[in-house]
């Protein structure tokens, strides 16, 4: 079995660091954006707009594939990455999505994000049968396969992260009154939903919500009223600026209650320092991968390598925020798919091999946490671990929750 040898021994060379090149094959088959010597990439990014503090994960990934281009490339293929800005705004997506995919005829699109950007251009991904991969949005509608079909998330889904915060306030503060700041588009009601969901019977602990739009210049008369509320358990399910800003506010209201806020928003350099370090200490979130702020992590290979990565292909990019160790992420687990692909790049092949990751990890996620995909899954990571900022750096505690939604979607 010579095919399952090179296969065993290219996965092993992985695991040891190092990039492979397979033979050519006379089985080479290729859709456009793919060639002997390339594989064209497209991805979408808020480089400008309410969410521009996202825009340096589209700039670690190209950083990502240059390093990987400096190697050899990806089965003796160089990684031409396009990226362009959209504003965070869906029609700019939609504008996007179609030059990349009709006019620079990349094989997928990777990493497009936001929920609001995926969206629009959903439908159209998947009339043209052209890979939407990796999505960077917890969204639960990204993980349906059924209707979906080459469309797939990556990271944990919204509902997920809001059953585990459920879970550990059912376990810790079964009596709490529940306040919610929530984002109003898919991502803000998935994670409401999931908190919902989680609660269960105990749902009324919610006493009250309040939405925002990303655009508000000001979200200062929400928090407000959600102080007034009496609740003692403070969401905030929001983009990093209006989550930096309902910081600041409940801060400066001098209120004190148990504080959850979204995975999404846990950057110390765009969130917690903007908001104030004082007024964000206690604060309880979720994680996956490591955060290269903890002093756990300083002697970690993988966290140590990283540093090194920033250095020399993104100098100018700021080790203490973590969006920066997301995209680098995202891109090994996009590498991961195209090398399993081999010679067959086709849109068709890339969907299979995405959805036939097995135990997949990088050194950079949690120990514990891994990646696993088939035809009727598309939720890659379902686990998640608190975590609470002390004021300088989040720790990490308890044990590793998996907050499974099954298969339900929300509308």
């Amino acid at each position: 079995m010579p095919g399952r040898r090179r296969s065993l021994a290219a996965l092993a060379m992985l695991a040891a660091g190092v990039l492979v090149t397979t033979p050519a094959s006379a089985q080479k088959r290729y859709d456009p954006g793919a060639s002997d010597t390339e594989i064209k990439i497209g991805n979408i990014m808020p480089y400008s707009g309410p969410a521009s503090s996202y825009g340096v994960i589209g700039r670690t990934e190209a950083a990502f594939f240059r390093m990987i281009n400096d190697r050899g490339g990806i089965n003796g293929r160089k990684i031409n990455f396009v990226s362009y800005d959209d504003a965070y705004s869906p029609p700019k997506a939609m504008e996007q999505a179609r030059k990349l995919v009709e006019s620079d005829e990349v094989l997928l699109i990777f990493q497009a994000l936001g929920t609001p950007s995926n969206s629009a251009i959903m439908k159209y991904m998947n009339a043209k049968k052209v890979p939407q991969l990796f999505v960077a949005s917890g969204g639960t509608k990204f993980g349906d396969p059924k209707n979906f079909p080459w469309t797939m998330g990556f990271q944990p889904n919204y509902q997920s992260e809001g059953r585990i915060y459920a879970k550990y306030i059912l376990d810790n503060f079964p009596n709490s009154k529940i306040a919610v700041f929530w984002q109003n588009d898919d991502a803000g009601k998935d994670q409401f939903k999931g908190l919902k969901d989680g609660l269960g019977d105990k749902a009324s602990m919610i006493i009250a919500d309040k939405s925002y739009e990303v655009s508000d210049p000001s979200i200062d008369s929400q928090i407000v009223a959600l102080h007034d509320s009496g609740a003692d358990i403070f969401f905030s399910w929001a983009a990093p600026k209006g989550s930096a800003q309902a910081i600041r506010k409940v801060g400066e209201l001098g209120w004190k209650p148990k504080f959850f806020l979204a995975n999404t928003a846990t950057s110390i350099a765009s969130v917690l320092k903007p908001a104030g370090l004082d007024y964000a200490k206690d604060i309880i979130s979720t994680a996956y991968l490591k955060d290269p702020t903890d002093p756990t992590w300083d002697k970690d290979p993988a966290v140590i390598a990283w540093r090194a990565f920033m250095d020399k292909y993104y100098p100018e990019g700021d080790k203490t925020n973590a969006n920066n160790l997301y995209g680098y992420v995202q891109a090994e687990a996009m590498a991961q798919v195209l090398k399993q692909c081999g010679d067959d790049l086709t849109r068709d092949n890339v969907m299979k091999q995405a959805a036939n990751l097995k135990n997949f990890h990088t050194d950079l996620m949690l120990p514990g946490i891994m990646v696993n995909t088939s035809p009727d899954d598309y939720f890659p990571i379902e686990q998640m671990q608190l975590m609470r900022f002390n004021g300088q750096v989040w720790e990490l505690f308890g044990e590793i929750i998996t907050g499974e939604v099954g298969h339900e979607r929300s509308q």
